[in-house]
C-alpha cells in the first residue's frame, strides 16, 4: 500500500494553546505511523504581519519543542523550518504567476484579518495562500490537515495545482491535494466567549489554556470559565445552543477521547463544578507533561537545532528533485 503523503505547518508567533494542540499538533503524531509526513514550522507566514526578530526565533524553537513534546518523532517525521528551505519562495514566486487575482481576490480570511485597513496591509497577506499551495505542492503532498479556516486554502491549491497541469501540458504533474479532516474534532474557542476562536491575541489570558501553563493556572482557569446559570444538559441539541458550554464539552471530549453522549450520560443534571473540577484533572494529565517537556527542550537549544539542521537536509532532497522538474516545465535554462 502506497503511503500518504502529509504536509502541514504551525505557524512560530508565540504563545502555543490548547486550540493549537486539539487542533492540529495532537493528531500530527498519530499521522506519522501510517503516512509519509513532512511537519514545519512555517515562519514565511508569521512574518506576513510584523514579528520582532528575536521574537521569532524564540517562537520558532517553542513550535519544534512542542512537536517533539507532543509525540513527533524526528525518525519517523521530518520536522523543519520552513525558511530554510529555499523552494518554498522559488515555488511561489512561479505560482504567484499560474495562480489569478481574482481567486486571490475571494480569499475570506484576507479580508477577515485585514478588516478596513485592506490598503494598508502587507502584500505578503494577500499572496499568503499561493505560499501555502508551494508548500503544499513543493512535496507534491497529497493530504493536508486542515481546520475550517483552511479549507477555502486548499481548495485554491487544487486550483493552482490543476492550471499548472493544464497550462504546461504536464497532466498530473502535481497532484491535486486532499483535506485530511479528523472528523471527531471540533473549532476551541475562547473559554471567555463561545463565540470567538482561542487565540493568543486575546487580552485576557483566562480566555484561554497555554501549552505551557502549570497544574495550578489550568485549574483556576477552567474554574473561571463562563457556562450557564443551569445543570448540566442532557442533550446534544441544547448544548449546542449554549456556546460556551459546548466548547467545555468539545474540550473534554479531545482530551479524553470521550463522545459529547458519553460526557453527557456522565454528568447531566449536575451543577457545572464536579464537570470543570473533572475536566481540570483530564486536561492536566494531557497538557501539563507537554508543557514540562517544551519548558525542558527549550533549555537544550543544541537538540533542537539538531532537529531541524536533519529536517532541512530530508526537507531540501525532497524539495530539491520537484523544483528541478518545475523550472524544465516552465522552460527556465539550466
Amino acid at each position: 500500500m502506497i503511503k500518504k503523503t502529509v504536509l502541514s505547518g504551525v505557524q512560530p508567533t508565540g504563545d502555543l494553546h490548547l486550540g493549537n494542540y486539539l487542533g492540529a499538533i495532537k493528531n500530527f503524531a498519530k499521522m506519522q505511523n501510517e503516512n509519509e509526513c513532512l511537519f514545519c514550522i512555517v515562519d514565511l507566514h508569521a512574518i506576513t504581519v510584523f514579528q520582532k526578530s528575536e521574537e521569532l526565533r524564540n517562537n520558532t524553537y517553542e513550535v519544534t519543542a512542542a512537536y517533539l513534546a507532543s509525540g513527533i518523532d524526528p525518525k519517523k517525521s521530518v520536522i523543519f523550518n520552513q525558511s530554510q528551505v529555499s523552494g518554498h519562495a522559488e515555488l511561489a514566486w512561479v505560482l504567484n504567476c499560474v495562480c489569478r487575482m481574482g481567486w486571490l481576490n475571494r480569499m475570506t480570511q484576507f479580508k477577515e484579518k485585514s478588516g478596513k485597513n485592506s490598503e494598508n496591509v502587507s502584500s505578503g497577506l494577500f499572496t499568503y495562500p499561493t505560499l501555502m499551495a508551494a508548500d503544499i505542492l513543493l512535496y507534491k503532498a497529497t493530504h493536508v490537515p486542515v481546520g475550517s479556516d483552511q479549507k477555502q486554502h486548499l481548495e485554491l491549491t487544487r486550483d493552482i495545482a490543476q492550471k499548472f497541469n493544464n497550462d504546461y501540458e504536464s497532466q498530473d504533474f502535481f497532484p491535486l491535494p486532499e483535506p485530511y479532516i479528523e472528523k471527531e474534532i471540533s473549532r476551541v474557542m475562547s473559554l471567555r466567549d463561545g463565540t470567538s476562536k482561542m487565540s493568543k491575541s486575546d487580552i485576557s489570558d483566562y480566555s484561554r489554556i497555554n501549552l505551557i501553563d502549570d497544574k495550578d493556572t489550568i485549574i483556576k482557569k477552567i474554574k473561571k470559565s463562563k457556562t450557564a446559570d443551569t445543570p448540566v444538559p442532557s442533550s446534544i441539541e441544547t448544548i449546542s445552543d449554549m456556546p460556551e458550554v459546548n466548547n467545555l464539552f468539545n474540550i473534554f471530549s479531545g482530551v479524553t477521547s470521550m463522545s459529547k453522549n458519553e460526557i453527557i450520560s456522565i454528568y447531566e443534571g449536575q451543577n457545572f463544578s464536579n464537570f470543570k473540577n473533572d475536566l481540570s484533572d483530564a486536561l492536566i494529565e494531557k497538557i501539563a507533561p507537554i508543557g514540562i517537556e517544551i519548558k525542558k527542550l527549550m533549555n537544550d537549544k543544541k537538540y533542537l537545532n539538531q532537529v531541524l539542521q536533519e529536517g532541512k537536509e530530508k526537507a531540501r532532497k525532497k524539495s530539491e528533485l520537484v523544483l528541478k522538474d518545475v523550472y524544465d516545465i516552465v522552460g527556465f535554462v539550466k
